[in-house]
C-alpha cells in the first residue's frame, strides 16, 4: 500500500514539474532544476516511507517520473494551443 501510494505521489509531484520544465529553454539552469528537483522529492519520499532500494522499484519509480514530467509537458503544450486557437 504505501508503494503505490508513494508511487502516485512521486506521479503527482512530477506534473508541475513538466509543465514548468516545458515552458524553459533546453539545458538552462531553470530546465536543469525542473528535473532534479523533484528527483530529491522522490528520494526523500522514499526514505521516509521507508521503501527498501530494489531494482524492480527504480524501474517503477523512473517510468513513474517520466509519466508525470510528460503529463505536465502536454498540458503546457494543449494549454498553449488553446491559447493559440482564441487569439485568432
Amino acid at each position: 500500500m504505501t508503494l503505490a501510494f508513494v508511487t502516485i505521489l512521486v506521479y503527482i509531484i512530477n506534473v508541475p514539474f513538466g509543465y514548468w520544465r516545458r515552458g524553459e529553454k533546453r539545458f538552462s539552469v531553470n530546465w536543469f532544476l525542473a528535473i532534479h528537483i523533484p528527483v530529491i522529492i522522490s528520494v526523500l519520499l522514499r526514505y521516509i516511507f521507508h521503501i527498501e532500494f530494489r531494482w524492480e522499484y527504480l524501474l517503477l519509480f523512473v517510468f513513474t517520473f517520466i509519466a508525470g514530467q510528460f503529463t505536465g509537458k502536454m498540458i503546457y503544450v494543449k494549454k498553449n494551443i488553446t491559447k493559440l486557437d482564441k487569439s485568432e
